[in-house]
């Protein structure tokens, strides 16, 4: 099961100011203490967890399964499976 890496970079930097990692191993379970306002703004952003989850077992699912930017806080999310 793939590690979840969520990096948040500011101002264009080429640095992250934010790496979050959820190991494969615990994904599951981690999904699900995710508080329900949070789960909130990702449906609102159009990610669905579950199907990140599920793309997590996937041992050839590798890389970046989302880029957004949010141009009124000027930053960039990246999501990876590792």
């Amino acid at each position: 099961m793939s590690d979840l890496k969520i990096r948040i970079y500011k101002h264009h930097s080429s640095d992250p100011a934010t790496t979050v990692t959820i190991p494969g191993s615990v994904l599951k379970t981690a999904s699900k203490l995710i508080p329900q306002h949070a789960m909130n703004a990702l449906h609102e952003k159009g990610i669905d967890l579950d199907e990140i989850i599920k793309l997590s077992d996937n041992p050839d699912a590798k890389g970046t399964i989302i880029e957004m930017e949010e141009h009124d806080k000027d930053e960039n999310i990246i999501m990876e499976l590792e």
